[in-house]
Formats: C-alpha cells, sequence, structure tokens
C-alpha cells in the first residue's frame, strides 16, 4: 500500500498537476473571499469569521477532487498498466486504499493555504483575536472529512469507467447529488417525516454540523461510514476488471 501511495503521490507532485490545482483552489479561494463582491467576501460580511470560506469550499472541492482521482484507475485501464499492477505482490484493497490515501492528501494541501486567511482575520478582528477558534477547528475537522468522502466516491467513479473523462463527470454528478442534491430534495417535504432521514443521508447536513464548531461521534462516524463503503465499493469493481 505504501508504494502505491508513494507512486500516486508523485504522479501528482511530479508533473506539476497537484501544484497547479492546490494554486487554482486557492487563487479562487482569494478572489471570492476578499476581491470579487458577493456574500462570501469577507470584507462586505464585516464579521472576523471563515464561514464563508467552509461555504465555499465544499463547492470547489466537488469539482477538482473528481479532477484527481478521475486517473486512478480510469487512466491505468486506458493506458493498459493496470493488468501490471494486477500482477504485482499486492492486494487490490492495498491499491485502493494507496490511491485513495494520495488524493486525500493532495486534496488536504489545497486547504492549507487558507491558514493565511486564518491569520489574516486574526489580525484584522477587533480586537485582534476576536475570532471563534472553537468553529474555525472544527469547521477545517469537518472539512478535512468532506474531502476524504469526496475522494473516496471519486475513487469509486474512476473504478467504474474505463475513460478518465466520464469517470470526472460522474464523480462530479456524485459528489453534487450527496452534498446538494439530496439536501434540496429533502428541503421540499414531499415526504413528510421520511424528509429527516434523506437530510441524513446527504453530506451537507453531517458538513455543517462540523462548521458550528460541533464535532459529534455520529458525524464522524457517518463519513467513515461512507468512506467505507464507496471504498468497498470500488475494491469490488476493480477485482471485476481483473
Amino acid at each position: 500500500m505504501i508504494a502505491i501511495f508513494k507512486k500516486e503521490l508523485w504522479s501528482y507532485f511530479g508533473n506539476w498537476s497537484a501544484w497547479l490545482i492546490i494554486a487554482a483552489f486557492s487563487v479562487i479561494g482569494t478572489l471570492f473571499l476578499f476581491f470579487f463582491e458577493n456574500d462570501s467576501n469577507i470584507f462586505d460580511i464585516g464579521t472576523a469569521t471563515l464561514q464563508s470560506y467552509f461555504a465555499l469550499s465544499p463547492w470547489l472541492l466537488m469539482f477538482i477532487i473528481p479532477a484527481l482521482s478521475m486517473k486512478t484507475f480510469a487512466e491505468e485501464q486506458q493506458t493498459g498498466t493496470l493488468n501490471w499492477l494486477f500482477s504485482q505482490p499486492v492486494k487490490i484493497s492495498e491499491i485502493v486504499l494507496g490511491k485513495f490515501l494520495s488524493v486525500w492528501l493532495v486534496g488536504i494541501f489545497c486547504v492549507i493555504p487558507s491558514l493565511v486567511y486564518l491569520y489574516t482575520i486574526y489580525v484584522l478582528g477587533v480586537p485582534a483575536g476576536n475570532i471563534d477558534m472553537g468553529a474555525t477547528l472544527g469547521s477545517y475537522f469537518g472539512l478535512i472529512l468532506l474531502i476524504a468522502a469526496f475522494a473516496s466516491v471519486g475513487i469509486l467513479a474512476s473504478s467504474l469507467s474505463s475513460n478518465q473523462i466520464m469517470a470526472y463527470l460522474l464523480g462530479v454528478f456524485m459528489c453534487f447529488i450527496l452534498y446538494f442534491g439530496i439536501e434540496q430534495l429533502a428541503s421540499y417535504k414531499l415526504l413528510g417525516g421520511a424528509d429527516y432521514v434523506l437530510q441524513n443521508i446527504g453530506f451537507y447536513q453531517h458538513f455543517i454540523a462540523f462548521t458550528r464548531g460541533l464535532i459529534d461521534s455520529k458525524d464522524v462516524f457517518y463519513f467513515l461510514l461512507v468512506i467505507g463503503i464507496c471504498l468497498f465499493l470500488a475494491k469490488i469493481f476493480v477485482e471485476k476488471k481483473k
């Protein structure tokens, strides 16, 4: 697994693709938070908080993470290197886990530059340091779990397709449905009491709980369960390609 993890990580950072994605994520976030006139602009909000960043990030990540994960299995199958990978003394589960960890880590690297935003807000607060660190740290923790969930969904999408473009589109679609689509469907209140159950199936409500500074074990367990299910299904689909 470690060898697969290192190989995948080098494939991202060795050809500048990871650096470009991290830079693009940071630039877009900076423009929306400090320059563009919108509801996320921190100067327009007038409050020392990063909540607008945590509201914006999932929308960017649901496009970025599938771009990272689309190559994990779809490209291997396109180029024929998947068969070579099967011939190596490594389990399918280790291949899936190694690729997942590499995508997750690159996703986390996308978030690290936002610590500059945190420092900026900390300094600009009146008085300096007037920021809810509990909610901020909880939001970062939730965002890291959300990145892992998006990465597992992206890995699953890549295992389902032999074409990178299709893997990307499928990954974006699945992430969008799980984060926003289910939440919107539940908001119409068409199913009565079942709407609450439907809301808890999607990512949104569980992630929002973290942004309030609440680290609940049931929300952590939910994300771990989703990640486990997606990686297990990816393992099954990869085994079928063997």
